[in-house]
């Protein structure tokens, strides 16, 4: 299935996890990607997994806290790319405590890195997206935003802005061809679900209803609980894609049926 076939995509966090798996999906449908990410490292070993597609793929280094970086690799990208059809906001952190002991500083760091981040990248790709008449805006939310997450108020609190943001941008640009969508994992394994960062007290008792219904082989690993990045990487190609035409201004939750 080609579906992006002369398509041009921008990934952010495409180094690891959801970010490296939607870039690799782009590939293999016929995308040429940019994927950007704070972390080299990370994206060299995305670009040694993009046998046969490397023609295609190029990697940006970028702080998405920080407007200069964000500007430098965004135009970047769209130079390099000769334009911009979709723009998947995969990069972001997570970081865990009790809300009582959380610092001002940790909390402007997740702000800026998962909410500030998306909106200085967006505001930077709008242009090029807009340019096109059929742009497609893929945000990342997370099942934090609308279900209790214990320990994980900073981190909700950017994700419920990132959904608000994300359903202003499609009212505001719709008529000009522009789609802005959200996907919300919930139970996926990555990077940031690895290590959390839980507190040394943490009440496991809070977490014993966040585990996915679907289980087993082709679902969420039974000891785990945990599904793969490619579980949502399926569903960002489909919604940035032309199947995806008739969708914005909302959010897909992807999580196994854990909230159900």
């Amino acid at each position: 299935m080609q579906r992006f076939e002369g398509w041009r995509a921008l990934v952010t966090g495409g180094g690891s996890g959801i970010g490296r798996a939607t870039a690799l999906r782009l590939l293999r449908e016929g995308a040429a990607v940019v994927a950007a990410d704070v972390s080299e490292p990370g994206l060299k070993e995305t670009a040694a997994l993009a046998a046969g597609h490397a023609d295609r793929l190029t990697t940006a280094v970028v702080d998405i806290a920080d407007e200069a970086s964000v500007r430098n690799a965004v135009g970047g990208a769209t130079a390099h790319l000769g334009g911009l059809d979709v723009l998947v906001n995969a990069a972001g952190i997570l970081r865990s405590a009790h809300t009582h002991a959380t610092t001002l500083e940790l909390w402007n760091t997740i702000l800026g890195i998962n909410l500030t981040g998306t909106f200085l990248v967006t505001r930077e790709a709008l242009p090029a997206l807009l340019a096109t008449g059929k742009g497609v805006v893929v945000n990342f939310s997370s099942t934090a935003a609308s279900f209790a997450h214990p320990y994980m108020a900073a981190y909700a609190a950017t994700k419920g802005g990132i959904q608000s943001f994300t359903h202003a941008i499609a009212a505001e640009y719709a008529k000009q061809g522009l789609r802005a969508v959200c996907v919300a994992p919930g139970s996926i394994a990555s990077g940031m679900t690895g290590n959390p960062g839980l507190p040394e007290d943490t009440d496991w008792d809070l977490y014993a209803k966040l585990r996915p219904a679907l289980v087993g082989e082709g679902f969420a690993d039974p000891e785990t609980g945990f599904a793969g990045p490619e579980a949502v990487a399926g569903v960002v190609a489909m919604l940035a894609s032309q199947d995806g035409a008739f969708i914005t201004g909302t959010e897909i939750r992807i999580d196994g049926g854990t909230h159900m």
